[in-house]
């Protein structure tokens, strides 16, 4: 697996090696062996999530504060999106900095979001399915957004027109008025 790191040190994009022949391909999309020894990383993942999307489909900007706060493994398995990061971490050097990554089923790319960061995605082909695995159960209590074209963090989404959103990505709050994440708030365990 290669590591290639982004602007934000904690944020890694991840290429996993790929066995092609006449059949097809074959990769290992998560070993936790080869993970550990590519990041130093040990994630225990709880969950995985599967979302399909059309184009101009824009979900996010989510993240999950308290005991099931989530780092998550990023990949796409049909189509292409365009892939956002915002860190949120309240003492962090990179707070309120994002990282946009293009993420594509040809590729095989992976991203690996820590936790304290914001994560949305736009659709950029006819349809993406999108899965990752996460950290943390989904909680929706402690659920957080942020509005996804906030001007203080300057998001440039590759948009042609109106993304297409949901009614609550519509109405989130601006990055000023969100709770910042705190990693003395996560209960380890």
């Amino acid at each position: 697996m290669k590591v290639i790191p982004t602007e934000i040190p904690d944020v890694l994009i991840l290429e996993p090696k790929v066995f092609g022949d006449g059949r097809g391909f074959f990769f290992e999309s998560f070993q936790r062996r080869t993970f550990k020894e590519a990041t130093g990383l040990t994630p225990e993942f709880v969950q995985d999530n599967h979302a399909l999307s059309g184009r101009g489909v824009l979900r996010g900007l989510h993240y999950q504060v308290g005991p099931e706060a989530q780092a998550k493994l990023i990949r796409v398995t049909h189509g292409e999106v365009f892939d956002v990061v915002v860190d949120v971490r309240e003492d962090s050097a990179t707070l309120g900095r994002w990282v946009g990554v293009r993420l594509c089923a040809k590729e095989h790319r992976q991203l690996w979001i820590p936790q304290g960061f914001a994560h949305g995605f736009l659709t950029l082909s006819d349809y993406a399915e999108v899965q990752y695995k996460a950290t943390g159960y989904y909680d929706p209590e402690n659920e957080r957004a942020i509005y996804y074209a906030d001007a203080e963090i300057g998001i440039e989404w590759p948009l042609e027109g109106d993304p297409v959103l949901s009614e609550r990505d519509a109405s989130a709050p601006r990055f000023i008025d969100v709770e910042s994440f705190t990693a003395s708030r996560v209960v380890e365990g």
